[in-house]
């Protein structure tokens, strides 16, 4: 289940940013037994270069990571780690 949900979350992100850079890391083996990993929705991290955050303040770079991923916020991803940058 999370090689499919880190696949998604690339395919969402490629199809938003177009990045020139774009890796998805599953984290959630480390948060195992951690109390908001228990309904099993997973842990993420998430590196990003694309034009799109070009002059925005990280949060508004993270804000649009979290808009691209819309329904998996709620479903399928519990923390998401965001690092974001300009080409």
């Amino acid at each position: 289940m999370s090689v499919e949900r880190s696949e998604r979350i690339k395919r969402l992100l490629d199809a938003r940013f177009r990045p020139s850079v774009l890796e998805v890391r599953d984290q959630s083996h480390l948060h195992a037994g951690h109390e908001g990993a228990k309904d099993g929705r997973g842990h993420f991290d998430v590196r990003i270069v694309a034009d799109d955050f070009r002059d925005l303040s990280r949060i508004e770079c993270h804000r649009l990571v979290y808009d691209a991923l819309d329904d998996m916020m709620k479903t399928d991803i519990h923390a998401l780690r965001i690092t974001a940058a300009a080409d």
